[in-house]
């Protein structure tokens, strides 16, 4: 194990997640379960992991990959849930880890150029760049400098915060 190497855990970042959409009414309950498991109790068992030992060691950084979807996406029950209870859980962990001088906060990537991204058809993947206040996607080192700089001695003083790396698409803009 990482600790029994190194001796001390500084910063864990949960960015694994998977997708299986479909309308509710086709979703079966394996594909909800699947994402659930992955998204979600994946990156709680990971923080349950580190947890005691940055307690201890009364420092440390977690940073929770969400998504946009949280706030609701059509086809996506399942991952805008998983996304969903990955926010409330970043919310109530931030609580819990405070004292011990433990950040947790989540990155709540939009539409970013991705491996999953991707494999969308192009005439999905156009749709959602239309949706997009900026018209274009991002960059994964858009997300990846947001979660750099959570894990940083700057964001010391940020707990229990979403930060949005979606080119404004989280702000309901879409009348464009």
């Amino acid at each position: 194990m990482i600790i029994e190497e190194k001796k001390k855990i500084d910063i864990l970042v949960n960015n694994a997640g998977i997708i299986k959409d479909n309308v509710i009414w086709k979703m079966t309950e394996e594909q909800f379960d699947d994402v659930i498991q992955v998204n979600l109790k994946g990156s709680w068992l990971l923080c349950k992991e580190v947890a005691p030992i940055m307690r201890e060691q009364k420092s440390g950084r977690i940073i929770n990959i969400a998504s946009r979807a949280w706030l609701g996406n059509p086809g996506q029950s399942n991952y805008s849930a998983s996304k969903g209870g990955l926010v409330s859980m970043t919310r109530v962990l931030a609580l819990e880890l405070a004292p011990k001088n433990i950040t947790v906060n989540a990155v709540a990537p939009g539409l970013i150029k991705t491996d999953m991204t991707n494999a969308l058809p192009k005439e999905i993947f156009q749709k959602l760049l239309d949706k997009q206040p900026s018209k274009q996607a991002g960059e994964p080192e858009d997300v990846a400098s947001a979660v750099a700089f959570l894990a940083s001695e700057e964001a010391q003083f940020i707990n229990g915060q979403i930060l949005h790396v979606d080119g404004g698409r989280s702000i309901g803009s879409t009348i464009f």
